[in-house]
């Protein structure tokens, strides 16, 4: 009895030995495979999990902010992770362009509302500087810099982006067409209505100049003297690139409100803020230009 007990005892020792001794070889294996294939090499979960957020920069006046620079930002969003959006300060616009419509704390509220910017930087400079773009660099973790296909060229004749295209951090992407803060200025003027005959030359030149010179016809058949004609066309898949996507939940609180929303400024995104704050579903009611129209003239 006492004997086949011991033998029972050696083979216990001996099963546990082994197992001991299988569990050093597969943990040195292990850390074998480890040290010859790193983990980024090997399994791409783990690299994704690990990988820096690409971070791209914008900068703009945003002076009278209209879709066009919403959609500059929806396309330098997509370039990255992350988009911080540098606003030109109104000094420097002054110097490059002429004064801003807009001041500087209201054009920031515009650009914070647009859902794909991340960060702002205020007071940002009208051209990229090597300074400025070594802060962009080393303090903002900035990876590409974004600019429009349209030339921005400053009063000496030189590129904005020169220094960023120089060393291969630069990124394009394509303008709005159709849309532009001084065309908007020029729809503005056309909505003057003409006060006397010497003023119709006058009128025909700023038909010519913004708008590309078509008129719109009021919808009673009688020709306006406001032009509002755009050339960008809101398609179906332009929408839902602006759009969440998302409906309101079945016991959400869903909150309405309607306006004209021209000339679309910081005490708009405000009021749709304090809206939004009502409830848990936003729906928001545009004016057509018939309606806009019968009550304002």
């Amino acid at each position: 009895m006492s004997s086949d007990a011991g033998h029972s005892e050696i083979q216990g020792s001996r099963l546990l030995a082994t197992c001991l001794l299988g569990g050093v070889v597969l943990a040195v294996s292990v850390v074998g495979f480890f040290l010859v294939y790193p983990p980024q090499r090997s399994f791409g979960i783990w690299r994704r999990r690990k990988k820096k957020p690409i971070r791209v920069y914008m900068d703009g006046c945003f002076d009278m902010m209209h879709y066009g620079h919403c959609n500059a930002l929806r396309q330098a969003r997509a370039l990255g992770d992350q988009l911080v959006v540098g606003v030109v300060c109104d000094a420097e616009i002054i110097a490059n362009k002429g004064p801003p419509v807009t001041p500087l704390h209201e054009r920031m509220i515009m650009v914070s509302a647009v859902k794909w910017v991340d960060e702002i930087i205020p007071d940002a400079p009208y051209a990229i500087t090597e300074d400025f773009m070594k802060k962009l660099f080393d303090e903002y973790n900035i990876d590409y810099i974004i600019h429009g296909d349209d030339p921005c060229i400053l009063p000496d004749g030189t590129d904005a982006y020169a220094l960023a295209k120089k060393v291969g951090r630069y990124k394009q992407i394509k303008r709005t067409e159709g849309v532009s803060s001084t065309d908007i200025v020029g729809r503005m003027l056309l909505c003057v209505r003409e006060r006397s005959n010497s003023d119709s030359h006058n009128h025909s030149s700023l038909q010519r100049q913004f708008s590309h010179g078509h008129s719109q016809k009021f919808e009673d058949g009688g020709s306006g003297s406001g032009t509002r004609i755009s050339h960008f066309l809101p398609t179906s898949r332009r929408i839902v690139q602006f759009s969440n996507g998302k409906g309101p939940g079945p016991d959400a609180r869903i909150v309405y409100i309607d306006g004209a929303f021209d000339l679309f400024h910081a005490g708009h995104v405000e009021i749709l803020r304090l809206a939004r704050g009502l409830g848990d579903f936003l729906l928001v009611g545009i004016h057509t230009d018939q309606t806009v129209r019968s009550q304002t003239l």
